[in-house]
C-alpha cells in the first residue's frame, strides 16, 4: 500500500506538472550500486538535513509571516488559499511513492532534485522581500549537494521528466500576496519533506531484484 504518501493529483492550484511521465523517458545508466557505506553515508546525511528543514519551518513561518490566518494549522487557513495559489503560480509538489519496478530509484531521487529545485526558486523569488528565509535556502542548496552525490553513488540516469520553473516574481504585487506566498511554500515545503524522508528511509534499505534498472 501506498499509505502515507501523497495521491497523485491535479494540483491545488489547477497547473498540472508533468511528473507522470512514462518510465521510459529516463536516461538510464549503469546498474544502481546501493547498499555500500558511502552510498548509506549519502542518504543518512540527506535525511538529517530534510530533519533540520522540518524543525525550522514552524519558526522560520513565524518569523516571516504575520497576516492574521495564515499559520500552518490546516484548520485555519483562509478559503481563498486555493484561488491564491492559481494566481500567484505556485506548482505542486513532484509526487513521490514507495519504489517498485514503475517508480523507481531513478524516478525517485531524480523528482527528490526537482522538488528541491523548485522550493529553491520559489523562495528564491520571495528572499528579497522576506530576508528571514536566507538559512532555509542555503540548507536546501545542501540538501541538493546530498541528493546530487546519491545520484552520481547509484550511477542513476537523468531525468527527462518536464520541468517547469515558477514565474512567482512577477506575481507579487504587495505585502499581502507576498506573505501568503511565502505561507503556501513553506507549508508545501514541509509536505514534501515529510515525503522526502519516507523516500530516504525507504532507499536506504534498497536493493534491486530481478535485475532491475534503476
Amino acid at each position: 500500500m501506498e499509505t502515507n504518501f501523497r495521491k497523485d493529483r491535479e494540483t491545488e492550484t489547477g497547473i498540472l506538472i508533468q511528473y507522470e511521465l512514462p518510465e521510459r523517458l529516463l536516461v538510464q545508466s549503469a546498474p544502481v550500486q546501493t547498499g555500500g557505506p558511502a552510498f548509506q553515508s549519502a542518504t543518512e546525511h540527506a535525511r538529517i538535513l530534510v530533519e533540520k528543514i522540518l524543525r525550522d519551518i514552524p519558526a522560520m513561518h513565524r518569523a516571516a509571516v504575520n497576516t492574521e490566518g495564515l499559520t500552518l494549522d490546516p484548520s485555519s487557513h483562509p478559503t481563498n488559499l486555493e484561488m491564491m495559489m492559481t494566481s500567484l503560480g505556485i506548482p505542486a509538489a513532484p509526487v513521490l511513492r514507495p519504489l517498485s519496478k514503475h517508480f523507481t530509484l531513478n524516478i525517485c531521487v531524480n523528482r527528490m532534485s526537482d522538488g528541491i529545485r523548485l522550493h529553491q526558486e520559489l523562495l528564491g523569488a520571495l528572499h528579497a522581500d522576506v530576508s528571514k528565509l536566507r538559512d532555509i535556502q542555503t540548507d536546501l542548496r545542501d540538501l541538493n549537494t546530498h541528493i546530487s552525490k546519491i545520484k552520481e553513488l547509484a550511477q542513476l540516469g537523468t531525468s527527462m521528466e518536464q520541468y517547469h520553473s515558477p514565474d512567482l516574481a512577477s506575481r507579487l504585487h504587495g505585502n499581502y500576496e507576498v506573505q501568503v506566498a511565502v505561507h503556501l511554500t513553506l507549508q508545501q515545503l514541509r509536505s514534501f519533506c515529510h515525503d522526502m524522508i519516507r523516500s530516504l528511509r525507504h532507499i536506504s534499505t534498497y536493493r534491486p531484484t530481478g535485475g532491475a534498472t534503476p
